[in-house]
């Protein structure tokens, strides 16, 4: 059942490309209660599938008391696509600390580096090996103290720089499971055989008695954990999924929270904690958010899969017409011939006394503000600039308090345009998303 959802999961990723998979489960699979046995393959999810149930020490029919897996499927940024540079990527040969990355880590050389001169040794040409490798390090730096899971991993965080959304497991810490997030989306799903009765989860924050400044790996430690609470709990049974995105998870359940920037969320012993190892965000002006909300998604399982259709986008291009409707639904009345868009209704007036208008994006999302520019420029009459977020970063553009700034993505992840909407807001202007969600981001 581990195997199947996690392979499951991975088919409902494909639509985004990918040139190699892996998975990585503990348990009697692994031969032992403490071990983890990792399947990697060059090609599609179906390949290792295949390589997955034809393994001649996995008992299929075993039931295990540890129920703990991670799968990836990769696209080849740093070293070929092969076996050996897929994920999961392992701390060393007994896999005592295995990783899953989607981001890229921009420091890792200087991290592998610094590694090489401590005696490891590394096996493939990726920036993510130097993640589980740098967890061992610091792991084996504790003077026999052993810290908790989440605790190792909120050392291992401040020294990584770029994009992440990371998912950890290790032979020190059977049954249990630790991620986190910078700039790259990662969700949690829920799923409970009982009525869930909290909403949300608590942010635990560091102890401010400590500012980390005696060692390079000591940060501000948490000492609570949050039970995810459900009605009659005597015969609970909870699952969690981890999830770059919520079509991964959505056929096991419809209740995710979406982790922030630098959140760290731990599996241990059935519970669920989010943590954060500072109080204060990078952007002075966000609030302060001290937990995450439990969402209930709409979205269903057929609008995620191809169908009838070949490919994921002859899907997309036969279904411009519904959902053009929808997303006209409720907001265009054709008898009075007005638009009403809730989200901007309150603030026509300051829109209609800026500057100029910046419809800020990446990819297709900037192309459709390209091909709409003219339509917008004549029936409002302003001038409207269209910026590829990347660029509009670099050059560090001139942003006023009477701009109005749109930002488009169709995910609402997208890590160049999220830059560029703290950059914006930092300057005072006003932003509005245009995203293909039902969820707010910023």
């Amino acid at each position: 059942h581990i195997l199947q959802t996690l392979i499951d999961g991975l088919k409902r990723l494909e639509y985004r490309g990918y040139d190699s998979a892996g998975v990585a489960i503990e348990g009697a699979a692994a031969k032992s209660e403490s071990g983890i046995k990792m399947i990697k393959k060059r090609g599609t999810v179906q390949a290792v599938s295949d390589e997955v149930f034809a393994q001649k020490d996995i008992d299929f029919n075993e039931e295990i008391s540890i129920h703990t897996g991670i799968a990836h499927t990769r696209w080849a940024t740093h070293g070929v696509p092969n076996e050996v540079n897929s994920h999961p990527q392992r701390s060393d040969l007994q896999n005592e600390f295995v990783t899953i990355h989607n981001g890229i880590i921009t420091n890792y050389k200087d991290i592998k580096s610094f590694l090489q001169g401590k005696g490891y040794q590394f096996e493939s040409d990726t920036d993510t090996e130097v993640i589980p490798k740098l967890t061992k390090f610091i792991f084996e730096t504790q003077g026999g103290t052993k810290l908790l899971f989440r605790e190792l991993i909120e050392q291992v965080i401040p020294h990584l720089e770029g994009a992440f959304a990371l998912v950890f497991m290790s032979t020190h810490y059977p049954g249990e499971a630790v991620a986190t997030r910078r700039g790259s989306p990662l969700l949690v799903g829920v799923k409970s055989s009982k009525h869930v009765v909290t909403d949300h989860i608590p942010i635990l924050y560091g102890d401010d008695s400590g500012d980390g400044s005696h060692s390079p790996f000591r940060v501000k430690r948490m000492n609570s954990v949050i039970n995810v609470s459900v009605e009659d709990a005597g015969q609970m049974e909870m699952e969690y999924y981890f999830a770059s995105d919520a079509s991964a998870v959505i056929e096991h359940t419809n209740r995710v929270l979406y982790l922030e920037d630098d959140d760290v969320a731990a599996v241990h012993e059935g519970n669920l904690s989010l943590h954060r190892v500072n109080r204060v965000s990078d952007d002075k002006n966000a609030p302060e958010n001290t937990r995450r909300s439990i969402e209930t998604l709409k979205l269903e399982l057929q609008q995620i899969m191809k169908g009838s259709y070949e490919t994921f986008m002859q899907k997309e291009i036969f279904e411009q017409p519904d959902s053009i409707f929808n997303t006209m639904r409720g907001r265009v009345d054709f008898e009075t011939n007005e638009v009403r868009l809730g989200g901007l209704k309150d603030h026509l007036p300051m829109i209609r006394r800026s500057r100029r208008l910046l419809f800020i994006a990446c990819g297709t999302s900037y192309h459709s503000a390209v091909a709409t520019r003219q339509i917008l420029e004549e029936t409002t009459e302003m001038p409207v600039m269209v910026e590829l977020a990347s660029d509009f970063l670099d050059r560090r553009t001139p942003i006023f308090r009477d701009d109005v700034c749109f930002f488009i993505s169709q995910s609402g992840e997208t890590a160049d345009t999220l830059n560029a909407l703290r950059y914006c807001n930092k300057r005072g202007a006003l932003l509005v998303g245009i995203t293909n969600t039902g969820r707010e981001r910023a």
